[in-house]
């Protein structure tokens, strides 16, 4: 660890003579790359400089035990038990800001609920779920917008799409990705029996022009009338737009806009996130045949939590966490549950047996044409 704190010290110190040159203070677009890396690593340069001082007073009262005198060595052992201490937690501090960031963290994301199997009571616990993470998204002061819906009569969606703009976004909701279990008594069900139902949930990390080159022969574009819950018309001209992506398959189909214009740009927006998902998803996928996976799989068939709504209570399969807060979360206040899978996350990262984070240095991608 030591060797790598004194790297990172090395490279502050020359983003800062690289900072003071004329002629990249001159060159905005340069200097502004170099000042995020500065301001990106000055946390772990301070807290290296406290550790090397601790550990300097460390060795200065060790001599001082040496000392005859009964009351020096007193107030020695006395400090050297506090500084222990702080260095030992400066230690701990260290190890985690050393985890390489995910590049993906502070991206948007593309919000996709899907209801799987539990009929009308799975998309009633779909719309549960939007709401659920549109009110965090309000708390958190992110700027949410639905791209696609597909309502029922009966106020659930069948599917739900929609971007979340934010700091920070991804780094907070990509460990919601996965099937979400309901087990409750439907209103409908006179004889008071607990259904189980499922949702899937996607979290996707936008993905800009430049990270997925898209050729223009390899897409298809139909254009159709709006319709709404029950399938009845409700626009008059063809201004939904449905893509299919030939080399891959994926359809991606936008109509809650009445400009074809918007949907079809909101289309390619989450085709792209769908597209650079999957070549992610390619990659850990070798990645894991190597080595253990972190907080689950991420794959969309893995049951990642149950919400029971008879016990109020919500479970995290991943780590085994049970909270009887379920009405709290759901009403839009998962943070227990996220900080606690974010533990999680950098505790197996600790034990270097998390291949997300360890490789994240190496997963910035270049354009790439699928």
């Amino acid at each position: 660890m030591f060797d790598r704190l004194e790297l990172v010290e090395k490279r502050f110190n020359d983003l800062n003579e690289l900072m003071s040159r004329p002629d990249v203070v001159s060159n905005q677009r340069e200097f502004q790359r170099y000042a995020q890396e500065h301001s990106e690593i000055s946390g772990i340069v301070d807290a290296f400089h406290r550790y090397k001082k601790i550990l300097k007073e460390i060795e200065e009262n060790k001599e001082i035990l040496k000392d005859e005198e009964a009351d020096m060595r007193e107030l020695a052992e006395q400090e050297l038990s506090g500084l222990k201490q702080e260095r030992n937690k400066i230690e701990r501090d260290l190890k985690l800001l050393l985890i390489p960031k995910d590049p993906r963290d502070e991206k948007n994301i593309i919000l996709e609920i899907r209801a799987g199997t539990g009929g009308e009571e799975a998309a009633l616990f779909a719309s549960n779920l939007f709401r659920m993470y549109s009110r965090y998204a309000e708390k958190e002061g992110w700027r949410v917008e639905v791209l696609s819906s597909h309502p029922t009569g009966k106020g659930g969606f069948k599917e739900i799409i929609a971007s979340i703009e934010g700091k920070g976004v991804f780094s907070r909701l990509k460990y919601e990705s996965g099937t979400h279990r309901v087990q409750r008594i439907p209103e409908t069900e006179a004889s008071g029996r607990i259904h189980t139902s499922a949702v899937t949930v996607a979290i996707l990390p936008e993905a800009e022009e430049v990270e997925v080159d898209i050729e223009p022969s390899d897409i298809k574009i139909d254009v159709f009338r709006s319709s709404g819950p029950g399938g009845q018309s409700v626009n008059t001209t063809d201004s939904a737009v449905r893509i299919t992506h030939i080399p891959t398959g994926i359809i991606v189909s936008c109509q809650d806009e009445k400009s074809q214009h918007k949907n079809r740009a909101r289309g390619m927006s989450i085709l792209r996130a769908r597209l650079l998902d999957k070549i992610e998803r390619d990659q850990q996928r070798e990645r894991a045949e190597k080595r253990k996976v972190q907080v689950g799989t991420g794959d969309r068939s893995e049951r990642i939590r149950t919400y029971n709504f008879p016990q109020g209570r919500v479970t995290d399969h991943r780590i085994g966490l049970t909270l009887y807060k379920l009405d709290l979360i759901l009403g839009g206040e998962p943070d227990e549950l996220i900080e606690n899978l974010i533990l999680y996350d950098q505790a197996e990262a600790l034990k270097g047996e998390d291949p997300h984070l360890k490789d994240s240095k190496h997963m910035e991608l270049e354009t790439q044409k699928v």
